[in-house]
């Protein structure tokens, strides 16, 4: 390798510049100058990504997903609860893409408006996942002593419960058969449950992650120079641990997306007047051989939106951790 010195010492002039002494030479333009800038994990990453297919066909199927969460009137404009039953079980058709269920609904207005409750019950308890369990982590972690032993403590205990159990348990107390809960109720019921039954998985991540990285020495400095404990945490600690979280939440959204379907197929999940993709697979399960278009296009959309999260994750994973470069 070249001595960076002793090049910016003995160099040949460009043809192009001049070569007498005392004429001003220009420096280098500022496209070149950006593009020899330094940058961070973040940008390292995102580098990393515009050049993965993987990335930006999964980011394609999860954009069009939220846009049916937030917008389904732009793709259909039949009506997901009502119908009439004497177009019961009927095939898909040119009238019906996806043909209608038992009770005459269009399946395919609610496949889309499906996507509504199952996207939002999956993003709203990873957020609760991640903060919950991440605040718990980075106290655990950073504190140490019998801070440390008691959350972890706590969280041995949830471990200990198994999730269908568990979520059985909590949505059989508080959303039973004989419940008169709305349709808000009932979903944040379910984003209740799997919170509490998934935080300690995301508070061990950040512990590890707290405990790999209080002792580096830009910590040391920053407690050296008076630093208060919330200044270290928010400034130093929590930019350099959240990586990892960031790709365990992008896997966890899909996963929730799967859990979500897992429990409204037992019937302890969402409910009536709840449209979701887990329910609509529910009620086909007594009419697969003879009418299977019921199972297949929510099946479908399910495992294209489970899918379209896990590889996204994966492909933030190979970005941010550099052994994978």
């Amino acid at each position: 390798m070249s001595d960076p010195s002793a090049a910016s010492i003995v160099s040949t002039p460009r043809p192009e510049q001049p070569s007498e002494i005392g004429t001003p030479t220009a420096g280098p333009p500022e496209s070149a100058r950006a593009q020899h800038k330094p940058r961070g994990l973040l940008g390292d990453a995102w580098r990393d990504l515009r050049r993965k297919p993987l990335f930006w066909i999964s980011a394609a199927f999860i954009l069009v997903f939220v846009l049916m969460a937030a917008f389904p009137w732009l793709f259909t404009s039949g009506d997901p609860v009502n119908g009439s039953l004497a177009r019961s079980r009927e095939e898909p058709s040119a009238a019906a893409w996806f043909g209608y269920d038992v009770q005459g609904r269009d399946v395919y207005a609610r496949t889309i408006y499906g996507a509504r409750a199952s996207i939002l019950v999956a993003l709203l308890s990873t957020m609760g996942t991640l903060l919950i369990g991440g605040a718990m982590g980075i106290v655990a972690g950073y504190q140490g002593g019998w801070i440390d032993g008691l959350l972890s403590r706590i969280a041995d205990i949830f471990f200990g419960l198994p999730f269908v159990l568990g979520a059985i348990v909590i949505l059989t107390t508080f959303n039973g058969s004989g419940s008169d809960n709305n349709e808000w109720q009932i979903m944040g019921l379910v984003i209740l449950s799997l919170v509490v039954l998934m935080w300690p998985v995301v508070m061990r991540l950040m512990r590890s992650s707290v405990l790999a990285t209080k002792e580096a020495d830009y910590i040391l400095a920053a407690r050296a120079l008076g630093a208060s404990t919330s200044r270290i945490i928010l400034k130093h600690l929590l930019p350099n641990c959240l990586a990892p979280l960031l790709v365990y939440g992008t896997i966890m959204v899909g996963s929730f997306i799967g859990a979500e379907a897992t429990l409204s197929f037992l019937g302890i999940g969402l409910k009536t007047p709840v449209v979701s993709w887990g329910i609509m697979i529910s009620e086909a399960q007594n009419y697969i051989r003879v009418s299977p278009h019921l199972l297949f296009f929510p099946a479908a959309f399910l495992v294209a939106a489970v899918l379209s999260f896990v590889m996204l994750g994966e492909a933030v994973r190979e970005a941010l951790d550099p052994k994978l470069r």
